[in-house]
């Protein structure tokens, strides 16, 4: 029972799994801590307001919506540029090393079954309709 435990512990997906979500933890306190103590001040002061949560509008609180708005902006930009853009290079960089060079188009192109179905589809295009 113990065994079967730690061999599901140990598996990469959860080791990976875990690191994801502590590091996403961490971050989120970074980009709040960004939005809340430098962006949002900013904003409000170029709507002249103390901060985005006194920006409204006959009752509607539209600066906490702007904030958040921010807030994911920097949060999908920053693991775009930090984890997402690194990691396909690393991965080009690894495809090109073992000369893996497969092409999306070319696979595409290769498949007989795709290549039928865009000869249909231009069939289609070339025929008149009424």
């Amino acid at each position: 029972m113990l065994t079967g435990f730690k061999n599901f512990i140990m598996k990469g997906n959860v080791v990976d799994l875990a690191v994801a979500v502590v590091m996403g933890a961490a971050f989120s306190a970074v980009v709040t801590s960004i939005v809340e103590g430098l962006l949002t001040p900013l904003i409000g002061r170029l709507f002249s307001a103390k901060g985005m949560e006194e920006m409204q509008w006959e009752g509607f609180m539209y600066g906490s919506v702007i904030s958040s708005i921010i807030s994911f902006l920097l949060v999908a930009a920053s693991i775009y540029f930090v984890v997402v853009l690194p990691m396909n290079h690393m991965i080009e960089l690894r495809n090109r090393k073992l000369g893996i060079n497969k092409d999306v188009k070319e696979e595409a192109a290769e498949d007989p079954q795709i290549a039928l179905l865009t000869e249909i589809r231009d069939a289609l295009q070339r025929t008149p309709t009424s």
